[in-house]
């Protein structure tokens, strides 16, 4: 099919790229939220927005469980901090848990149930019909990455605070959500409104030099 998209004008098209450059600078990773709900629609509307990533093959590896229910986002909760104990005891490793220790992280997990909503982002390993048959998915990683992304984009430009949490295994969450064989936990993404009191890590972000080279 044709795709003949109206071409922006270079002026408008320099103006927009330095607004978004500017937003996005904005955007941080929140571990404090509010318990203020959040517009159902936004949230709909971001997901809607992450789903247009591309994918190989356009096969779209890619399920968005959006869990508001207070009592599974506590069962999610209870058996995050579970395996975060873990963790944090001794699993990831020294070399890690140094890492961690400048952003003030912990095994006690609050947001997943502070946060009026979690996006638990599952990737279809695979295609899997009604009959049992299976279809290979190809670049499933990748795939479910770059949406990841977007959708933390659009939750920042519509106005809300986000969190990439990925504990560590995660299969808990197939079994709390009742998710397919074929479907593997990628990412929990509390959403919501920074906490009144919210306080972030003071970061650094690279310059544009450090992390772009021209040829």
């Amino acid at each position: 099919m044709p795709y003949r998209p109206v071409r922006m004008g270079a002026e408008e098209s320099v103006g927009r790229a330095a607004e978004l450059r500017e937003r996005m600078a904005e955007r941080r990773t929140v571990r404090r939220f509010s318990a203020d709900p959040v517009p159902d629609q936004v949230v709909r509307d971001a997901i809607a927005c992450a789903a247009t990533a591309p994918s190989g093959a356009h096969q779209q590896p890619w399920t968005f469980v959006l869990v508001k229910d207070p009592e599974v986002r506590r069962r999610i909760r209870e058996a995050a901090e579970e395996e975060e104990r873990v963790s944090y005891a001794g699993r990831l490793g020294e070399e890690w848990l140094a890492a961690l220790r400048p952003l003030g992280t912990d095994e006690v997990k609050p947001h997943l149930t502070d946060a009026p909503a979690l996006i638990v982002v599952f990737q279809q390993r695979y295609w899997l019909g009604e009959d049992g048959s299976r279809r290979k998915h190809y670049y499933v990683d990748e795939s479910v990455g770059i949406a990841v992304g977007m959708l933390l984009s659009a939750l920042h430009l519509s106005g809300l605070a986000a969190l990439v949490h990925t504990p560590s295994p995660m299969r808990f969450l197939s079994e709390v959500l009742g998710r397919p064989v074929n479907e593997k936990a990628f990412a929990v993404i509390p959403v919501g409104y920074p906490a009144a009191d919210c306080e972030v890590p003071d970061l650094v972000r690279k310059s544009l030099d450090q992390v772009l080279v021209e040829i």
